[in-house]
């Protein structure tokens, strides 16, 4: 974990702010599961101001087209996602979506335009509704403050591990409070987006200024993910507000919402980084962070094309220091700069060493350069002498086991 001068990290995931309770439960959505939770639900109290961010996939799960519809006011109060199947490409995929929410609604006693919803899963199989109907009322009974680590297994897929973060902090002399949960651990390569994420806070704060955070942090943070270069169907990202911790309201882009704005940083980077990190079949979490780039977006242009590259993410997996193929990546990433003035270094727990200097190699000792890429954690570190923007990416090593996962994903 990343650790920030003024916040703690605590437990409770999306429950740590106040006003949230969650659940998890197994409705048996996929064939032959009777053992993981594969149905989530995350309830608050109160109507929570509430920003959200899709996929750009043209092609979209039909969760995403209620969500949508549901957020048009700006409230919600209540999500309800499944793990198992993504309903997406299925012709009453809609008409299911509206129905979870409606049974959500009515187990909640709220309206069921304060319900989202969400799929993860395989694209293209019908979904069968009767488990979850059956299971919500049970689902609902079950939400708990401390229950949150039930809900991040319930929307797991091919995730090995659970990924929820939560932050404390004090403003205008009150507790605060941002925490969530995600998953992704294939077909990760986010536009707007991740996989699944679950975003709360109890900080009052503004709508058109829980949106504006939302964008600016998202773009930092999982849209500066990739595993595998596809954009999922159903990416679905949700922060929702509850106000509680009765701080001042934030209506500008004061020191408080500075303070806002980090926690939440603090909470998604923490949470994309455990998204690269647990990319299928993956041994080791790759960071690329590029400095002295002459614009920001040049900056993330070249951190992303390098993370993405499956070539240097193969190279990484046998601790090659092949170079030149991170400079290769480098060269096709978007914007203007002179790759002349381009360096490489790659650094670990083990030590950092440099293999480019001035677009062209230099000696160094492989040796050296396999204990240093042997580490679970390897950092690519691109400096392009161009300027003074940076931006940092994260990613996974490509291995064998990524493709027998998918390979058999459906069976």
């Amino acid at each position: 974990m990343v650790k920030f001068k003024g916040y703690e990290f605590v437990d409770g995931g999306v429950c740590a702010a106040e006003g949230f309770t969650a659940g998890g439960v197994i409705a048996g959505i996929k064939a032959g599961n009777v053992t993981k939770r594969d149905l989530a639900m995350i309830y608050c109290a109160e109507r929570c101001r509430t920003a959200a961010l899709f996929t750009s996939n043209k092609v979209k799960g039909a969760p995403i087209i209620v969500s949508k519809e549901h957020l048009k006011d700006g409230y919600a109060q209540a999500i309800i996602v499944n793990s198992g199947n993504a309903n997406t490409c299925n012709p009453d995929g809609v008409e299911i979506a509206e129905e979870m929410c409606e049974l959500t609604a009515q187990a909640l006693d709220i309206d069921e335009n304060d319900v989202l919803v969400g799929s993860t899963g395989v694209i293209g199989q019908k979904l069968d509704i009767k488990p979850i109907r059956i299971m919500i009322p049970t689902l609902s009974k079950s939400l708990s403050k401390k229950n949150s680590g039930d809900a991040v297994e319930a929307i797991m897929t091919t995730d090995t591990r659970k990924k929820e973060v939560a932050v404390e902090f004090v403003m205008d002399g009150r507790k605060c409070h941002v925490g969530g949960m995600s998953k992704g651990s294939g077909m990760i390569n986010p536009n707007m987006a991740t996989m699944l994420a679950f975003i709360t806070t109890d900080v009052a704060i503004a709508r058109e200024l829980l949106e504006k955070a939302l964008r600016k942090i998202n773009k930092l943070t999982y849209s500066m993910v990739s595993v595998d270069g596809d954009t999922s169907t159903n990416d679905s990202l949700f922060l929702m507000s509850s106000g509680l911790a009765k701080n001042n309201e934030i209506i500008c882009e004061d020191k408080n919402y500075e303070l806002f704005e980090n926690a939440l940083y603090a909470v998604m980077m923490n949470l994309a980084r455990e998204t690269a990190r647990d990319g299928e079949g993956a041994t080791k979490l790759l960071e690329c962070i590029v400095t002295n780039a002459p614009t920001e977006d040049i900056a993330r242009s070249v951190a992303k094309s390098v993370i993405s590259s499956s070539l240097v993410k193969a190279a990484l997996f046998a601790a090659d220091a092949n170079w030149g193929r991170i400079m290769c990546a480098v060269g096709y990433a978007d914007g203007d700069f002179d790759i002349e003035k381009t360096s490489v270094e790659l650094a670990s727990a083990k030590g950092k060493m440099t293999v480019c200097v001035e677009n062209a190699g230099i000696s160094f000792s492989e040796k050296v350069a396999k204990d240093i890429l042997s580490e679970d954690e390897i950092k690519i570190l691109v400096d392009l002498h161009c300027g003074h923007e940076s931006a940092v990416a994260w990613g996974c090593d490509l291995t064998f086991d990524y493709v027998k996962i998918n390979a058999e994903y459906r069976t």
